[in-house]
């Protein structure tokens, strides 16, 4: 049974949260009285919960979101971030440069942009989580999907910059790198590549939304206090490190 948290008073932004891992994290902070607003390039369908429309490779659509949450809600406690596609599954000569560099732009540059505005009004709050959502594919680097990996393998790294920065703070920053989730995402690659992920697994089996959200609630909680820079595996038991 999933833990009862109540975030009653808190105000949580969720980049990407008009769709999987990310609607589902809206859906339950938003069950947990959390006031949410979704920043995303759809409106979410979710009750309860504020949308925004934001493209995190613009900035002026995350400053614009940013003012308007702040007039609606007073400030920032939670930013969770899962805005990102996985892209094409293609060996590294075939990948198109155009597209590469677009994914990192999204998956990466975009958790940097919106950090880099909001860090500054959740430094005000007397209580502030970041988690970010990365991938298993960061650590390991998975096979045909070089410009995914890499720039996982960079929210990682920024995740652990940024909660050193901010260690001496009330802001702890953590993420969480799962493997295989059922999402829409997994459409966007090859049947046989979602299979060997599949295989990975020692659970043999995907992940699920309702998982990823329940670790992220408890890293958004004020049960998580000495945790910070950290990157929680989500797995089934595939990672090794």
């Amino acid at each position: 049974m999933p833990v009862t948290y109540d975030f009653s008073g808190r105000v949580a932004v969720v980049t990407g949260g008009a769709n999987g891992i990310g609607r589902e994290v809206a859906r339950r902070l938003s069950h947990a009285n959390c006031r949410v607003a979704v920043w995303d390039l759809v409106a979410p369908d979710l009750p309860d919960v504020t949308g925004y429309r934001v493209d995190v490779t613009r900035p002026e659509t995350i400053s614009t979101a940013l003012e308007a949450t702040l007039a609606t809600y007073g400030g920032v406690d939670i930013l969770v971030q899962s805005a990102g596609y996985a892209g094409p599954t293609v060996p590294v000569e075939a990948y198109d440069p155009a597209e590469w560099r677009r994914l990192v732009e999204v998956n990466l540059i975009g958790v940097y942009e919106v950090a880099r505005l909001v860090v500054p009004h959740m430094r005000k709050r007397p209580f502030a989580r970041i988690i970010n959502i990365a991938s298993l594919a960061g650590k390991e680097g998975t096979p045909n999907s070089s410009a995914y990996s890499a720039a996982k393998a960079g929210v990682i790294a920024f995740t652990k910059a940024l909660g050193k920065e901010l260690a001496d703070t009330n802001i702890r920053v953590n993420c969480i790198a799962p493997a295989a989730i059922e999402t829409e995402l997994l459409k966007q690659m090859a049947p046989e590549h979602v299979e060997i992920m599949i295989a990975k697994s020692p659970m043999k089996r995907l992940g699920t939304v309702a998982e990823c959200a329940e670790l992220v609630l408890w890293l958004a909680s004020e049960a998580c206090t000495f945790n910070t820079g950290a990157v929680f595996d989500l797995s089934g038991g595939r990672a090794t490190y």
